[in-house]
Order: C-alpha cells, then sequence, then structure tokens
C-alpha cells in the first residue's frame, strides 16, 4: 500500500488573491517560530498512525482472506457430505427396490395358479376316482362295483 505524505503549506508559497482595496494581514512572530517545530512532530505521529493503520489493513486483510478460505473448504465438505448422504441413500432405497422385484417375479402370476388349480383338480379327481375304482394294495380293496 503505496503511502500518502501530507503537504505543508508555509505562508512564503501561498498565493493570496489579489484584492482591490487593502487588506490586513496579521501575522506573529511566535507562530512561525513555533510551527516549524511542530510540524515535523505532527508529521512524524501522522506517519506512524499512517504506518498502524496499514498494518492493521494487512492483518485484516490477512484474516479475511483466511476465513474466506476457510468458509470455501466448509461449503465444499458440507456439499460433500450431501452427496454422499444422498447417494448412499439412494443406493440403499435401490437395493431394496431390486430385492422387492426379485420376490415379486419369483411369485407365480394368477395365470400360472389358476393353471395349477385347475391341473390340481383334474389330477385330485383321476387319483380319487383310480383309489376308488382299485383300491390301495395292501391296504383296502376297491370300494366301487366293478
Amino acid at each position: 500500500m503505496a503511502k500518502i505524505e501530507p503537504t505543508v503549506v508555509t505562508p512564503a508559497n501561498t498565493e493570496q488573491p489579489v484584492a482591490s482595496g487593502p487588506t490586513l494581514v496579521a501575522t506573529t512572530p511566535a507562530s512561525e517560530t513555533a510551527a516549524p517545530v511542530t510540524e515535523p512532530r505532527k508529521l512524524d505521529q501522522l506517519s506512524r498512525i499512517e504506518e498502524k493503520a496499514a498494518r492493521i489493513e494487512e492483518k485484516f486483510a490477512r484474516y479475511e482472506a483466511v476465513l474466506t478460505r476457510a468458509e470455501a473448504s466448509l461449503e465444499r465438505s458440507a456439499h460433500k457430505v450431501d452427496a454422499a448422504a444422498g447417494t448412499m441413500d439412494f443406493a440403499a432405497i435401490r437395493g431394496e427396490i431390486n430385492a422387492l422385484r426379485n420376490r415379486v417375479d419369483a411369485t407365480p402370476r394368477a395365470g400360472t395358479l389358476f393353471m395349477t388349480a385347475i391341473v390340481t383338480a383334474v389330477l385330485t379327481v383321476i387319483l380319487t376316482i383310480l383309489v376308488l375304482k382299485f383300491g390301495v394294495p395292501g391296504l383296502f380293496g376297491g370300494l366301487l362295483a366293478r
């Protein structure tokens, strides 16, 4: 940061506007001799104040940069955590849906159930007629007349 030095105006290099009438300028010898003595002190003090202000501004800028980087890092981490959590949830849901779909696909559909019921009924009737007609060898004979 560039320093700006104050300018000192002395009565010798100031231009006064030309007046149409007489003007009175009062100068005191004490103020002319005291001004050069106090001006360097004031300039030194002002210079020190400016240096301290510049150092404070630099520290503030460093802290601001550090906080900005920390905030950006925190936001990136939060986005990564959100993305990971969302991905894990979707993966778990997707796995559950696939397992449920496999179980549903493994169960017989209505057509298969009706066909199984019809085949079972027909076979039951045929086996019942055969048992009644011929009997079970070794247990009992046929119950129906031949």
